[in-house]
């Protein structure tokens, strides 16, 4: 298997995707919202002319950061944007490996933290609002697409969306997958150690009929003409009828790699997701080698000695992510590259 993926990033590094033809622009995203207080904040990447040398940004002692010039004008012309959504208490930064290349290619990239499941926003009455996950980047791409300078360069025909882990869960009810309330309590009875049984269960999601209507409510955004779907957690919270009629093209990477107990159960997730959605609008790939939390960033060669100084219950998150997650990152980046790219 380790062959195959090597031969695949050679594929896909030979391929006729988008070149890179320009830098990265980096600007901080802040969108308001007096009405329900739900502030986002976050960070938009774009493609930009600008001849001048790229630092690095959004680095800190164990991630990596990615090379960009902070604010700087657009390049003209009109591109597609992508809008990203993070795992559970991840944040707008996770994906900036993946943003800062579909940038330098032609893309405009939005990514916020959603409240009450992000790195510094865990209250749990936000999280059990799970509804407002995809209502957020709904959100994003509304003011993406008005925003003066922004929505000139960004061409509304052409949106796409990433999502890890619970962001991926995000993405299918972008895409028009339904929550069942009914039955997932069914699969939770059978399966109660399940691990998005306990999330839910603890986060009181769909408890109250208020709140079950909300998440059963249709959550879909057809303006999004395809998606990448990376580890998803969830699946079993859809019905199986509302998989079956998404329509819009779906590129859904599964994570076998277990590290120390951390994976997920590929079962009643990407497989049991792949074996619902659509066959010819739906391409799959698992590769042995890839794990959870390779589609974070990437760690420095210090970070697992930081980790297990200051924070030794999150030092999995680190586990080969160095040299090998950078070989992933390649990987990752050239499929969904030529996957927007043909859409």
């Amino acid at each position: 298997m380790r062959k195959l993926l090597q031969a695949a990033i050679v594929a896909s590094l030979t391929s006729t995707g988008p070149a890179l033809a320009y830098q990265t622009g980096l600007s901080d995203l802040t969108i308001s919202d007096a009405t329900k207080q739900r502030d986002l904040e976050g960070f938009i990447w774009y493609p930009t002319d600008d001849a001048g040398a790229p630092s690095e940004q959004l680095g800190n002692p164990v991630w990596h950061g990615i090379d960009a010039i902070k604010d700087a004008e657009p390049a003209t012309g009109k591109f597609p944007l992508v809008v990203l959504s993070h795992g559970m208490y991840g944040n707008a930064r996770n994906q900036s490996w993946l943003a800062a290349d579909l940038a330098k290619r032609g893309y405009v990239v939005a990514a916020v933290d959603h409240p009450g499941t992000s790195t510094w926003s865990r209250d749990v009455d936000d999280a059990r609002q799970m509804w407002e996950r995809p209502m957020d980047l709904s959100r994003v791409i509304d003011h993406v697409t008005a925003a003066p300078e922004l929505g000139a360069i960004v061409d509304p025909d052409r949106v796409f969306m990433a999502g890890h882990s619970l962001g991926g869960f995000t993405a299918i009810a972008l895409a028009g997958g339904r929550y069942d309330a009914e039955a997932f309590a069914g699969f939770c009875d059978d399966q109660p150690d399940e691990l998005v049984c306990g999330i839910f269960d603890k986060w009181s999601i769909a408890q109250s009929p208020e709140d079950r209507k909300r998440m059963e409510a249709d959550l879909s955004d057809r303006r999004i003409k395809g998606f990448a779907v990376f580890d998803l957690g969830g699946t079993q919270t859809f019905s199986k009828a509302s998989l079956g009629s998404i329509s819009q093209p779906m590129l859904v990477f599964g994570a076998p790699k277990d590290v120390e107990g951390t994976g997920l159960d590929l079962d009643v997730e990407s497989r049991a997701l792949i074996a619902a959605l659509p066959k010819k609008t739906t391409e799959y790939l698992e590769f042995e080698t890839l794990s959870h939390f390779d589609f974070l960033g990437e760690c420095r060669p210090d970070a697992i000695e930081v980790l297990t100084q200051e924070k030794p219950e999150d030092v999995f998150v680190c586990i080969d992510g160095d040299v090998e997650r950078h070989d992933e990152h390649r990987m990752i980046i050239e499929r969904v590259a030529n996957f927007f790219a043909d859409l």
